[in-house]
């Protein structure tokens, strides 16, 4: 009997298992659950799993399973809301919807950019079931078939976006990227644990954390302008067109999104990569090939549809290795093999010959699942949406609250909040001149994997050597290998081709005088990669050096090409533009540095009494005295505010910043 003889009545059982009261309601319990961890930036799939593993001891297994399920597959569908409506990215998964998903937003067209995403997300997750189906009986020899030079080769190709994603100035891009790398590549090598750049801080030891480079690279820059400008996200505060257009456009971009989940697919089943690198690729993907690119990061919806077509199918992939290799393709992805050996089941080879109708129980509930996610998602996407019709300066305190709780879930520590504030800087500068962002963010996520898989292969391909030339060649250069790089080097020269078009040309004329500003911020730049090339050369590990060298060295070459051309190009050029005099942010009625200070105050605020205690002070202040609130509306908001806090942490087992006061007292939860 072949293997497709096996499936229907695998798939006949699976839906019997699936399709039962008990088993929908545990699964709609999930999706909730998901929805409500989802909306809340930085906490994503591994926070809300883990709060369900204590729950799963003695549950039935399909229930149990369902609820899992549920919860991992509208993480990624409910994410979006932070990514659309401030400019947050949900998770890693939902970066790339910022781009133009924010801006939309900004234009009063939150809920046709929600219903949008909705739409695409709903569509990925039913596709990449649909594809699954299938693909799990023949994907153990795909999955196989990708070592290490093949996983570097992907990496790579990340990395070409790039290129893409650079702006108006490529050279700006590879520097950007570049020194996101030289970020990414702190703290302990992976190779021999050698320190580099922690500058004998234990908090630096294991490098920065994606959730906070993320927050304060997207976040804060944002938060901080639209506090400047005093009015609602939305401009005029209309909320546009209404979710039905939104899923107008996804079909008038189907093709788009089929060619998007399949990348989604075809990449998470790669263990380690999935939500790091696809919404990436499928966001190049969507530039790359489309004509009229001129509004792309300014708010155009297929830089909405291609993202977040790819990150739900992507989920589907990411079960491929999770389920028939025990290899988690993710940090959620690992939790759930843990609740999957709390039911009683191991993932690996055995899922197919032995539990072939629960694996598809796993595929079939995700595509129910996101079903359920992305109806209540858009049901309530234009209620949600009118939030970008308020005053941002009553949501700022909110939005700060929530983007500084997460972030001090990356180590539980007040450095957290420090990190947050000194990348949110970096942010705030790199959005001012026009230094890409996105490039940045892909070079730091990259960054590890890059040099994990470049030694690794390095390390093998030399073992061979010691068999000849033959054997090296034949595993460097394996046929996936070589379309993968031939993948990639099309889409560097079309990248190359294209930046230009991302964003339309500056003609307004500025005054001599705004070129310091950049030119000095460049210099900076230098000095830091100056100090990496000096920490990376007195590394004593060979291994552990050559990276940091190679990367900070080439960074450090392409940042003073810049500074030279820099300082012979006019005031209005590319290379030395600045947002204070002209864009957006030209003319607020508030300055950066003073709208910066309110994170300052509550980071210090914090440090002294603890994070709760500090919201509290915070709040109160904020309100009344830059949002100009009233007394009444001040206490409500507070208090709406720290409950809704507490409620969250507490189901989520979770402490906050400590500060002066916990360390000098001994304090009952929440005060510790």
């Amino acid at each position: 009997m072949d293997l497709f003889s096996l499936a229907l009545p695998a798939l006949t059982e699976a839906f019997g298992l699936i399709l039962t009261a008990q088993n929908i309601g545990y699964l709609m319990l999930g999706v909730v659950l998901g929805l409500s961890v989802g909306v809340f930036p930085g906490l994503g799939g591994i926070a809300g799993l883990s709060l369900l593993l204590p729950f799963l001891y003695g549950m039935d297994p399909v229930a149990g399973l369902s609820m899992m399920v549920g919860l991992v597959a509208v993480i990624p569908t409910s994410d979006t809301f932070a990514s659309v409506l401030m400019g947050i990215p949900g998770s890693s998964a939902s970066q790339a919807t910022v781009l133009d998903g924010f801006p939309l937003a900004k234009q009063g067209q939150a809920a046709r950019a929600l219903s949008a995403a909705f739409a695409s997300s709903l569509f990925g997750g039913l596709f990449g079931a649909v594809i699954l189906t299938f693909f799990i009986l023949i994907a153990r020899p795909i999955v196989l078939a990708f070592g290490l030079p093949e996983l570097l080769m992907l990496t790579v190709l990340g990395f070409s976006m790039v290129g893409v994603l650079a702006g108006r100035s490529l050279l700006k891009g590879l520097i950007t990227a570049g020194l996101g790398m030289v970020v990414g590549a702190m703290g302990e090598a992976p190779a021999q644990g050698s320190p580099r750049m922690d500058f004998g801080s234990w908090y630096l030891q294991d490098g920065m954390q994606l959730v906070i480079v993320g927050l304060g690279v997207f976040a804060i820059p944002e938060i901080m302008s639209l506090l400047r400008r005093d009015r609602a996200i939305a401009k005029d505060a209309k909320l546009g067109a209404g979710w039905l257009d939104g899923v107008r456009d996804w079909w008038r971009n189907r093709w788009l999104s089929i060619r998007c989940a399949v990348i989604g697919v075809l990449v998470g089943v790669i263990p380690g990569l999935g939500g790091s690198v696809v919404d990436w690729i499928a966001y190049g993907h969507t530039v790359q090939t489309t004509r009229d690119r001129d509004k792309f990061g300014h708010g155009d919806i297929r830089g909405v549809i291609g993202p977040e077509s790819s990150n739900n199918a992507k989920e589907g992939g990411g079960l491929v290795p999770t389920l028939l290799f025990g290899i988690p393709g993710s940090g959620s992805m690992a939790i759930f093999i843990g609740g999957l050996i709390l039911i009683g089941y191991e993932a690996g080879p055995q899922m197919i010959t032995n539990d072939l109708p629960i694996t598809y129980t796993v595929v079939w509930s995700l595509a129910l699942a996101n079903v359920f996610g992305a109806g209540l998602c858009i049901f309530l996407s234009g209620g949600i949406a009118r939030l970008t019709t308020i005053r941002f300066p009553l949501l700022a305190p909110f939005v700060l609250m929530m983007i500084s709780f997460a972030a001090f879930q990356s180590k539980q520590t007040l450095w957290d909040l420090v990190a947050l504030v000194a990348i949110g800087m970096l942010g705030i500068l790199m959005r001012r001149f026009e230094w890409p962002r996105p490039a940045f963010l892909i070079g730091f996520v990259l960054a590890d994997q890059a040099e994990v898989y470049t030694y690794q292969a390095t390390q093998i391909a030399l073992s061979r050597l010691k068999l000849g030339w033959e054997p090296m060649l034949e595993y460097i250069f394996s046929p996936t290998a070589l379309i993968l790089l031939a993948i990639t080097v099309i889409s560097v020269w079309l990248g190359a081709r294209q930046s230009a078009g991302l964003k339309p040309p500056v003609t307004t004329a500025v005054t001599q005088q705004s070129k310091m500003a950049p030119i000095v911020f460049t210099i900076v730049i230098a000095m830091f990669l100056t100090v990496n090339l000096v920490d990376a050369i007195n590394v004593s590990v060979l291994i552990d050096k050559v990276f940091p060298i190679a990367v900070g060295g080439l960074t450090l070459l392409g940042t003073l090409i810049l500074l030279i051309r820099s300082s012979m190009v006019p005031a209005d050029h590319v290379m030395v533009a600045d947002h204070e005099m002209i864009g957006e942010d030209a003319g607020a009625p508030r300055g950066v540095w003073s709208t910066l200070s309110w994170l300052v105050l509550l980071l210090a605020l914090t440090a002294l009494f603890g994070f709760v205690v500090a919201l509290g002070v915070f709040f109160v202040m904020f309100l009344r005295i830059r949002a100009a609130s009233g007394w009444l509306q001040t206490l409500l908001l507070t208090a709406c505010a720290l409950s809704g806090l507490l409620v969250i942490a507490g189901a989520l087992h979770r402490d906050f910043p400590p500060g002066l006061l916990q360390s000098l007292f001994d304090l009952p939860w929440p005060f510790r």
